[in-house]
């Protein structure tokens, strides 16, 4: 029969736990929180919980808390753990280590100081809210939390504007009314976008719109618990083929054909090829011309 323990890699595990129902864990997780020899936590309440749903004895080891202020003062501990070649599992209060998670200077600090990092995975917002949006999932950017004052919020949102993928955020309910207004003023009012609250838990709920009509519907109606925002993707402008050969005519002024079709592929963000084509036409039938 094999122990429990001996199914804990040694060095540091990341463990995913559940983002609000406790069954939503891996047993490769529930093997590494009952082996381990060390357990650190963002909040070890949670994780006390969570052992105690899932009958996971501490059997005496250590449950030692790690947030982010007191991370500079328990990494040398954990460090120290690992240095003696005991295991370490952190736990993220709910969801997957290193999204919006303190643990990221203990796995870089164990990492730098030798030690092997593995991740047991699981849950992540981030993910659970891409799979029930109904918004594109090929191509995504997690952006986490934006920052709390307005100029720099929209500061923020300008920077997210043409990035072509949909757009995930962590919000609190408290500001998600102020977040949407700002995002509709920034990207687009009718900008497609989804609410997803209380993933996982009793109340969930999708909410789709655009976003006008969801910063509308959250300012009448303020929203409660934990909270991913999902904007999609903004249109490309349509770009005529008169533009590009007006674009092409002032760079070929001054331009190689191959700089110039590079410069002009770029600033509209087409593909080279055929902007080199016209371009490589165009040089033809000027030099035809002069002849």
């Amino acid at each position: 029969m094999i122990s429990a323990k001996s199914k804990v890699s040694p060095g540091l595990t990341l463990v995913s736990t559940p983002i609000g129902n406790a069954r939503d864990i891996t047993l490769r997780a529930l093997d590494v929180l009952a082996g381990a020899d060390i357990l650190a936590a963002e909040d070890t309440r949670a994780l006390r919980r969570l052992l105690e749903i899932h009958g996971i004895a501490l059997a005496g080891r250590p449950c030692l808390s790690y947030h982010e202020h007191n991370g500079a003062e328990m990494r040398p501990r954990l460090l120290a753990a690992l240095a003696e070649g005991k295991t370490v599992a952190y736990a993220s209060e709910a969801g997957t280590p290193m999204i919006s998670d303190p643990g990221f200077d203990l796995a870089r600090a164990a990492r730098e100081a030798g030690h092997p990092v593995t991740a047991a995975p699981g849950a992540a917002a981030v993910i659970a809210a891409l799979t029930v949006a109904g918004l594109p999932t090929d191509r995504f950017f997690f952006a986490g939390f934006l920052p709390n004052a307005s100029g720099a919020r929209r500061a923020a949102l300008s920077e997210l504007r043409d990035i072509p993928a949909t757009l995930v955020f962590y919000e609190s309910p408290k500001r998600l009314g102020a977040m949407l207004a700002a995002a509709a003023e920034t990207l687009g009012a009718d900008r497609p976008a989804a609410i997803c609250r209380e993933l996982t838990k009793k109340f969930e709920e999708v909410r789709q719109g655009t976003l006008a009509d969801l910063a509308q519907h959250y300012d009448e109606t303020p929203a409660r618990g934990e909270i991913v925002v999902l904007i999609s993707r903004g249109d490309k402008p349509k770009i005529s083929e008169s533009d590009v050969t007006t674009a092409l005519e002032e760079a070929l002024r001054t331009m190689s054909v191959r700089d110039a079709a590079e410069a002009v592929a770029a600033m509209f963000g087409v593909k080279k090829r055929p902007v080199y084509q016209q371009a490589m036409k165009m040089s033809e039938d000027r030099r035809d011309g002069d002849d």
